[in-house]
Parts: C-alpha cells; sequence; structure tokens
C-alpha cells in the first residue's frame, strides 16, 4: 500500500481544494424548478461532481437531475458507494461562514463536511487512486450522488426505477468499523379528543420541533377558574425553581417546561420537554376531568421513560440491544391531542405488535403510521462485513472495535447487502447537523486510504 500513500500525498492539494469547493455551495434543498426537483443549490452540488468525475475519467450519468452516479471497472457485478451532496440547514452561531469552507488549524469548516460531502469526495478520490495504480477491478464500482438523503429519499426511489441496482456496497455516512445492522423506524401519531371541562380546560398545547428529536421546550395554556387558580399559586410556589416558566394572563395560566434535546435515536442523552410538563400537569390538577385523564395515561405509559415499559413496547434481542422510545412532538387543535412518536425498535421484532401493544394500552387512542423504515441486519460473520472490518484495523491499526447496530437510519436501507462503513472514528466527536461542523485534512486523506483499500479488497482481482 506504499504507493497508495504516495499517490495520495500526491493529489492531497487537489483533494482538499476540490473539496471546499463543494462545500462552499450550499446544496439545502429548496422548493423544485424547472429540471431541479430539490432546489438550485442541490443540483448546482450535483453538476459539480458529475463535472468533476468526468475530468477524473470516470463514466458518468445524471438522472434527470434527481441524482447520479459515476462508475469505474469491468464485470457483470457493481458494488455501490452511496453518498448524499445535500445538506440540513447551517442553523445560527457559527464561528466560521458555514459556506466559507475556511481551514483553521488542519481542520475544514463548512456544513456538510462530515454529512456528507467531505466523505463523498474521499469516494471518488479513492476510484481515482485505484485507477491512478492501475489495478484492475473485476467489478464494476458505481458512486451514486444522492440529493435528498436528509428528507425523504425521493432520490432512491428515482434512482430503483431507472438503474441497475448494486449487488452489494456502503454507504460512508455513519462510524467505523463497520455498522452491520440498523434498527427498525416507526413513527406513529396517537390522537385523542379531550371535552373541555367549564372549569378547566386546554386553550393552547404544543411541544417538539421534529418526531425523531427529543423536544428541549413544551408549553400548555391552560383556562382554570377563580377557585382553582389559587391552588395553582400554591404548587407555584412548591415547585419553584424549576426547569419550568409560569405566566398568569387573567384566568389564563401559561406552563412552559424546559428539556435537553437530543437525537430520537438516542432519547437517553436528552431531557423530553414534553413528557416533563405531563407530569408536572398531572400533580397539579387534583380534580377528575377529560385532561386529567389525557395527563395520567401518558404520564403512566411513556412518561421519562424511553424503553417503551409502560405500552408493553420494551423489546429486545441479542444481535440488536433494545428498543427505544421518544415522544417528539405534541399539538393541540380542535378539541385533538396529537402526539407523535419515534421508535426504533429490534430487528426481530414486527413492528404491527408494537402497534398492537400501544392500542391495547391506550384504548380510545387513534394510532396511526406517519413513516417507516425496514430493519437491516447482516451478520458480522458474513464475509463482506469481515473484509470491510480487515480493511479498517489495517488502516488504522484499532483491533478492538467490532461491528454494531445502531439505532440510527442510514442510506444502507436504500438496498439490499448493504451496510454504513464510516466516515466516524469509534470516540470521535460527532458534528453532522451541528454549528462549526468540520473535517479534519488528516482525516480526509485518512478516508481517502481506507475507502481505496475497500475498494480494492471488494472489486479487485
Amino acid at each position: 500500500m506504499e504507493k497508495l500513500i504516495e499517490n495520495i500525498e500526491k493529489n492531497k492539494d487537489e483533494i482538499i481544494e476540490n473539496t471546499r469547493e463543494i462545500l462552499k455551495i450550499k446544496s439545502v434543498e429548496d422548493k423544485s424548478k424547472a429540471n431541479m426537483p430539490f432546489g438550485k443549490g442541490v443540483n448546482d452540488s450535483l453538476e459539480y461532481v458529475l463535472k468533476l468525475c468526468e475530468k477524473l475519467g470516470f463514466k458518468t450519468c445524471n438522472l434527470d437531475n434527481y441524482l447520479g452516479y459515476a462508475e469505474y471497472g469491468e464485470g457483470e457485478q457493481m458494488m455501490g458507494i452511496l453518498v448524499h451532496l445535500d445538506v440540513v440547514p447551517e442553523g445560527n452561531n457559527w464561528s466560521y461562514p458555514p459556506y466559507g469552507a475556511e481551514i483553521d488549524n488542519g481542520k475544514i469548516y463548512a456544513r456538510g463536511a462530515i454529512d456528507d460531502k467531505g466523505p463523498a469526495m474521499a469516494s471518488i478520490y479513492a476510484l481515482k487512486m485505484v485507477k491512478d495504480l492501475g489495478i484492475k477491478l473485476n467489478k464494476r464500482v458505481r458512486i451514486i450522488f444522492g440529493t435528498n438523503e436528509e428528507t425523504d429519499w425521493k432520490c432512491m426511489d428515482y434512482y430503483k426505477q431507472k438503474e441497475e441496482i448494486p449487488d452489494f456496497g456502503f454507504t460512508p455516512d455513519a462510524e467505523f468499523p463497520v455498522i452491520n445492522g440498523e434498527k427498525g423506524i416507526v413513527h406513529y401519531r396517537l390522537s385523542k379528543e379531550v371535552k373541555n371541562d367549564s372549569k378547566i380546560y386546554i386553550m393552547e398545547l404544543n411541544g417538539g420541533q421534529r418526531v425523531n428529536m427529543v423536544p428541549d421546550r413544551a408549553e400548555i395554556e391552560l383556562y382554570f377558574d377563580d377557585m382553582f387558580m389559587n391552588y395553582i399559586q400554591e404548587m407555584k410556589e412548591e415547585i419553584k425553581g424549576t426547569d419550568y416558566e409560569y405566566k398568569r394572563n387573567g384566568i389564563k395560566f401559561r406552563i412552559i417546561s424546559k428539556g435537553i434535546s437530543s437525537h430520537g435515536s438516542t432519547p437517553q442523552f436528552g431531557i423530553n420537554a414534553i413528557t416533563k410538563l405531563f407530569g408536572m400537569i398531572d400533580k397539579i390538577i387534583d380534580r377528575d376531568c377529560e385532561l386529567k385523564k389525557l395527563v395520567s395515561e401518558i404520564t403512566q405509559t411513556i412518561g421519562m421513560d424511553y424503553t417503551g415499559k409502560g405500552l408493553d413496547c420494551n423489546f429486545s434481542d441479542e444481535e440488536s440491544g433494545d428498543l427505544t422510545l421518544n415522544l417528539g412532538k405534541v399539538s393541540y387543535d380542535k378539541g385533538i391531542v396529537d402526539f407523535d412518536i419515534d421508535i426504533r425498535y429490534p430487528i426481530s421484532v414486527d413492528k404491527e405488535e408494537i402497534k398492537k401493544n400501544i392500542e391495547s394500552k391506550l384504548p380510545g387512542y387513534k394510532v396511526v403510521e406517519l413513516d417507516s423504515k425496514r430493519p437491516i441486519y447482516i451478520s458480522p460473520n458474513d464475509d463482506f462485513v469481515k473484509t470491510l472490518l480487515e480493511v479498517y484495523r489495517e488502516a488504522t491499526n484499532d483491533l478492538e472495535s467490532e461491528p454494531m447496530v445502531i439505532g440510527g437510519g442510514t442510506y444502507a436501507r436504500a438496498f439490499d447487502n448493504m451496510v454504513a462503513f464510516g466516515a466516524i472514528y469509534p470516540g470521535q466527536e460527532i458534528l453532522a447537523h451541528e454549528k462549526d461542523e468540520f473535517i479534519e485534512v488528516d482525516h480526509l486523506l485518512k478516508l481517502v486510504e481506507i475507502y481505496s483499500r475497500a475498494i480494492i479488497k471488494l472489486a479487485g482481482e
């Protein structure tokens, strides 16, 4: 592999500069325009990589601007490398321009640096390294450039309608050493009508931004009669100093609950502001009414627990571990309260059993599936997984890390016989979707090496 390392060093400046150029393109999905299904920024990003790949000597194809691919090698079988060029919105409070791709202390700062444009460029140059070294491939290697991975994967749906499906492959959009499985994901909406009591009822209720995020804020505005307001004032003193805000406006009383956000696949790392709010309301309402019944039901069946135990959904298996549950959003409109929940379930579990148990524990609630993604799993003893693990260990000398199953969802779900392979090292800070996202230059170049090794091992003669 000495020649590989030498060639990466020889191309170092080009790799860095072209990575910076694509990072400068604001490829946040936008409204569809003529021949631009996901907006101009995403389209510009796709055109950039396809022109680059054509210049590097690869066969390229643009699938009506929904997505594209670059291919090199020969053979009946095809290895796929799935990357995506779209990014989430940049957010606020960056220390560097989010699309400036500035280099500071060996780090390239930009939205998409690690998720997923940096790894995408590493994959392109890995294939270039293999080509430059004259290594003959007995399988075709196709880098597929997705364009709306951050939302609803319409690009992958379009690909499946038009193109050949890879026989196997990986996506460089998660963690090393190998993600050989991903739990199933299902989002449900639990809806219930709440009849207003004449002396206490909901005026407004909302919390959370996305179902797959632990909500860090939730608030409710209630109407109380004067007698009950005295009790509320007493309770306010009792819980003074906690993470709540109280606002009185005549006979209206607003409570704002504050939590700590985290990803919906890891709810144990956050504090759920919605269930925290409901726990508080359950304490302060001492009257038998529809609202009391509602908050008690949610507090008893979900509460601050994230295992699904209160809904008889605390499933687990040896391969993928425990189910997790996150109540991500709540809203109220015209007498109906909607709860949106995110469940990551073990690979051996049938999601219909989950729904059945929820309906059993919460009779009177309408349970509707909003979205779902099937679980995927390839045995750690499979030759494909073992080869990727070997590649990673040889390149990094990390002999301790093992294949793992995660609760997150990656492009690996798009096709059969796919896994996630990098780009984050075990224990490395995860900056995807965060402010000041960056990729270290040395990390970028190491990814080129790792992915070159993987292509050679999996597609070489």
